[in-house]
Order: structure tokens, then sequence, then C-alpha cells
């Protein structure tokens, strides 16, 4: 899992370290009127490489509503537009968890795990506020779309689908 901020000071440092097409996709989203984007799913390509693009109007909400998820075709590039914040959890994928709702094979890429309390004090977290992105990988679990102390909030995400093959 990798977690910056496209209006750091540091962006252009840390998106050097990334994969071509994960770099030059938080370049091309960095560019973007994502406010005003129409919300749903799209197909792009960036430098080359076909990806997907969801909008999202969403609404948080807390931790215990929300199953964990992974996916093993797409790198999830996730990037917070607006309102929240959007409280984001992650954990190493180490093959114990029990699986909910499997869609791996379909269009979506995703399966759910169970929701289990005892994975909370394996969980990272990361606030997600305007110009926030999170990169999840195929092994990071994550529970994206939790509310902070304030209770639930409305956001807007972008989520970038970049191949897996692509990165490697």
């Amino acid at each position: 899992m990798i977690y910056g901020n496209i209006n750091n000071e540091f962006f252009e440092q840390q998106a050097a370290v990334l994969p071509k097409p994960l770099k030059e996709a938080l370049h091309c989203l960095r560019d973007m009127d994502l406010a005003g984007h129409e919300t749903g799913a799209f197909p792009v390509e960036i430098a080359g490489v076909p990806m997907i693009l969801q909008v999202m109007d969403l609404e948080t909400s807390p931790r215990e509503t929300k199953d964990p998820e992974i996916h093993r075709k797409y790198v999830d590039l996730q990037l917070f537009v607006s309102g929240g914040p959007e409280v984001s959890t992650f954990f190493t994928d180490r093959g114990e968890e029990k699986v909910k709702d499997d869609q791996l094979n379909t269009a979506r890429d995703i399966l759910f795990y169970e929701n289990r309390a005892e994975t909370a004090p394996l969980e990272g977290r990361v606030v997600m506020t305007p110009g926030a992105y999170a990169i999840y990988f195929p092994w990071d679990v994550h529970v994206p779309g939790q509310c902070d102390a304030g209770g639930p909030a409305a956001y807007r995400k972008i989520v970038l689908k970049v191949p897996v093959a692509a990165c490697v």
C-alpha cells in the first residue's frame, strides 16, 4: 500500500518511484477536472495502458459495516476529491481470512472477506482528505469508506483500476 497527496511538495518524488503506469495515472488524475466529472465507470487509456476510471459519490459509514476487500487483476489507485474525510484501513492478505463474496473472476475483480473484529489490531489507517491517494496492490486487503469520529459524511472519490500486468 502506498499513500500520498497530489498537492504535497514531494509529489514528484513520490510518483517517480512508482511503476510507469501508476506514475502516469497519478499525473493524469492530478490534471483532470475530477470535481466536475460525471459519476460512473469509464474506460480510459493512460500511457498506452487500458484502465477503468470510476467516479463515485459516496457516504462514509462505521467500520463495522464495511467488509475487507481485495483485487487480483488490478491495482486500485484511489484518489480522494472532496467532502469527507474518509478513513481507510488496510492489512496484508496472509491467506487466513474467510471469503464472504468472491467476484474475482468477474469484471468487478473483487473479493470481500468476512468482517471480523480480530483484524482490527492488524489494520493500518489512513485518513483521506482532498488530494490524498492510496494505492492498493493485490496483497493489500483494504477497507475504504469509513467515517471518522465526526460521523458519516458525503464524499467524492476516484478509483482508477490499473492492470497489475502493466506494473510488473
